[in-house]
């Protein structure tokens, strides 16, 4: 199912994305064009492309604890696979770093830690800021840390274990969230459980990143309701990323932009 439905949908996506003529909102056309169409190389990149390609070259085994929408159960998998078909792409990986660049939040969550490459990113746009990463699968957050320890990112805070479990500890301890990246479970309703979470701690400035919207018809209906919650001001489609802002003053509109 999942490789008819991509490319019948990223046809449909091409079809009706636009570029920066056809944006009318001030805000959008500034996060448009210095952010999601910007291509200027940032020296952190390098760093962590290279971390990227060193794992791309081990054959060393980690115990992979699955609970999301994959394959369920413990098992045994080389690095290099790991990041090969699970590691977020450079393209989305610079994405996230210059919003995070861009928007300079206080603190940020991601929801799906793998083995660290899209914590990275994120962590090293905006160093200052507090950075909680949850990881469902103990091995793998393990050699995630081990990644953050070469690339000298000390001040990531880890959660490990069932985002069941955890998550209602992580809202607890939060007064208000400014960003969180959610890659952690591809389901419709563990997706929406989790935007519902954190939805009454987003701060004015807050933006919620949802990766893989169209990975199936699950994430597809999950993205769709989330685009209707009332608090979501503005919403942006990119294919793979969706985005969504709860600044109050801004008029609610649905983009659907070319990336």
């Amino acid at each position: 199912m999942k490789k008819i439905f991509l490319p019948i949908n990223y046809i449909v996506y091409l079809l009706k994305a636009k570029g920066a003529q056809g944006i009318h909102s001030p805000f959008v056309f500034e996060l448009y064009n210095k952010v999601i169409k910007e291509s200027e190389n940032y020296y952190e990149f390098s760093a962590i492309e290279h971390l990227r390609k060193r794992l791309l070259h081990s054959g060393e085994l980690v115990e992979v604890t699955d609970l999301g929408a994959g394959k369920q159960g413990v098992h045994k998998r080389k690095v290099k696979s790991i990041i090969r078909r699970s590691a977020i792409p450079p393209k989305q990986g610079r994405l996230l770093f210059r919003l995070v660049n861009f928007l300079q939040p206080r603190n940020m969550v991601e929801m799906g830690t793998s083995l660290g490459i899209s914590t990275l990113y994120q962590y090293k746009a905006c160093p200052e800021a507090e950075m909680i990463t949850m990881e469902g699968s103990p091995g793998t957050a393990a050699f995630a840390e081990i990644n953050f320890r070469i690339l000298k990112a000390d001040g990531i805070k880890r959660v490990i274990g069932d985002f069941a479990e955890t998550l209602p500890e992580v809202v607890k301890n939060l007064s208000y969230i400014d960003y969180v990246f959610f890659d952690g479970n591809h389901r419709k309703e563990a997706t929406l459980e989790y935007f519902r979470n954190f939805l009454p701690l987003a701060s004015p400035d807050c933006v919620f990143i949802f990766d893989d919207i169209r990975w199936s018809k699950e994430m597809s209906e999950a993205w769709k309701e989330i685009i209707k919650e009332p608090k979501a001001t503005v919403t942006i489609d990119l294919f793979s990323f969706g985005l969504v802002f709860f600044n109050s003053t801004q008029v609610k509109q649905h983009f659907i932009l070319k990336y």
